[in-house]
């Protein structure tokens, strides 16, 4: 689905990172993950960007789009295929 930059802070033994991953697999979108856990730098880093300290964190094209709760609720509603440059 084109030319989407998606980005994905998350964590080990996290479940809401795992299913957020699948969601995007299953859609065919590649991502990138900065795992908090072996980069803890990273969590300074998506606390100044996100104001939020749980994860996962998720960005699409450098915007700030929530948690996995946030973004499967798009997807329920067909804005997340949007957002990814699909219909």
């Amino acid at each position: 689905m084109g030319n989407i930059d998606v980005l994905i802070y998350s964590k080990d033994y996290c479940p809401y990172c795992t299913a957020a991953k699948e969601l995007f697999k299953s859609k065919k979108v590649s991502f990138k993950e900065i795992n908090i856990s072996k980069d803890p730098k990273a969590l300074d880093e998506v606390k100044k960007r996100a104001q939020h300290q749980t994860v996962p964190q998720i960005f699409i094209n450098g915007k700030f789009l929530g948690g996995y709760d946030e973004v499967k609720a798009l997807d329920d509603e067909g804005k997340l295929d949007q957002l990814l440059g699909g219909k």
